[in-house]
């Protein structure tokens, strides 16, 4: 009985949060490697399917690293990253592609198989209108968001759950990869969404990367600013918390950056009152 009423208590710690978003937008970014592995893909897919059934209406944007970089290897074709961003020459485009593609399907997949509708949108969809990216160093084909097709997004969250794919076309039809971290904050921002979610493979962002009694729980824009020309956050933390400021200051009201390892972690972010990982705020 003791444990019955345990479970009672945490879906009644619940109930606010579910009258609070009850029928917002929530976009939800999802990649690395934790996006390979399994029972962590078990557990965020069933999260994601959770928050719909609750009247959420998330949006997911993936990405897929790991998987392209494994396929480049096997090609004995190198994997270069400048600033966090993948080196793109037309040979690796291609490969993204059929990568990026492939994954979006097992997602669209995995989470149908929990009764819920879902409608993958890769680039042959047009979602994501897309310019070349600038750079100090040529990125070759990585692109930046411009625009994105607002009703064919609105009219899916009615019935379904976006599933996006990082790669759009440009004004003259060259394909471009993208920053997953960025797609987050542009549909996050312009649609727009009450929250954008990073999932991560570490706690959040901590001031020593060894030491996770160092994560920081709540993090200002400025003070997360900071910390980047500080250096405290480096490497391929720096776009999921440049994109998480950008989302704030285009109106998103909170961002999230949660490691996805932890069993359940989006909605112990979203759903209790202590929460995971990282906030950020205005």
């Amino acid at each position: 009985m003791e444990e019955a009423i345990k479970k009672a208590d945490i879906l009644i710690e619940a109930l606010p949060y579910i009258k609070k978003f009850h029928k917002k937008i929530m976009v939800i970014k999802y990649g690395g490697s934790i996006l390979g592995e399994e029972r962590i893909r078990k557990s965020v897919l069933e999260d994601i399917a959770f928050l719909r059934y609750t009247g959420i209406r998330p949006i997911l944007v993936h990405g897929g690293g790991p998987n392209i970089t494994e396929r480049l290897k096997k090609l004995k074709f190198p994997s270069k990253f400048i600033e966090g961003f993948r080196v793109t020459d037309s040979k690796t485009l291609k490969i993204v592609e059929e990568e990026l593609n492939n994954l979006n399907d097992l997602i669209v997949e995995e989470i149908t198989s929990h009764g819920i509708k879902a409608k993958g949108f890769k680039k042959d969809d047009r979602i994501l209108l897309v310019k070349k990216k600038k750079s100090k160093k040529d990125l070759g084909f990585v692109g930046e968001v411009v625009d994105f097709n607002r009703r064919s997004i609105e009219e899916v969250l009615k019935e379904a759950i976006p599933i996006v794919c990082p790669m759009g076309i440009s004004d003259d039809n060259t394909t471009y990869n993208i920053n997953a971290d960025e797609v987050a904050f542009f549909l996050a921002s312009y649609l727009p969404a009450e929250k954008v979610v990073f999932l991560t493979n570490v706690l959040g962002v901590m001031r020593d990367p060894n030491n996770e009694d160092s994560l920081i729980s709540t993090l200002t824009v400025k003070e997360a600013e900071d910390l980047i020309k500080e250096k405290v956050i480096d490497e391929g933390m720096v776009p999921k918390v440049k994109a998480a400021i950008e989302a704030i200051k285009h109106g998103v009201k909170k961002a999230h950056i949660i490691d996805a390892k932890i069993p359940h972690a989006i909605l112990l972010e979203i759903f209790t009152d202590e929460g995971i990982g990282t906030e950020i705020i205005p």
